[in-house]
């Protein structure tokens, strides 16, 4: 059975260029903020979550947190455009596994959701 990401970012053109890279190994999913990423929380099972941490609204790191709330036991890996070593410590600390900066290689992300695959 293939693995269902959820891809949570504010950018369209983010959006469609991660759904591609990853659409030809694994299930995916994608969620346009982060209110929106809760919603399909609630009924969609997912393997792990790419979230962005600079959305307007609801942050990423709000959106991490609030997921806390529910019975999700995904990994989550950040992304972030904006290279903020302090969002990407405090993302760490709350328990994301792992982030990557944006723009990042198809490559690149392959890898490391791969990797969190792998520790399954």
């Amino acid at each position: 059975m293939r693995k269902r990401i959820l891809v949570v970012d504010d950018d369209t053109m983010s959006l469609v260029r991660t759904r591609r890279i990853l659409e030809r190994t694994y299930d995916v999913l994608l969620a346009d903020s982060g209110e929106q990423a809760l919603d399909k929380l609630k009924s969609e099972p997912v393997d792990l979550i790419l979230l962005d941490i600079e959305m307007p609204k609801m942050s990423g790191l709000k959106t991490f947190e609030r997921m806390k709330e529910y019975p999700v036991d995904a990994p989550v890996i950040f992304l972030t455009a904006s290279g903020d070593v302090g969002d990407v410590v405090s993302a760490i600390q709350m328990g994301a596994v792992n982030y990557l900066k944006k723009p990042f290689l198809p490559q690149e992300l392959l890898k490391r959701v791969a990797k969190e695959f792998e520790k399954e």
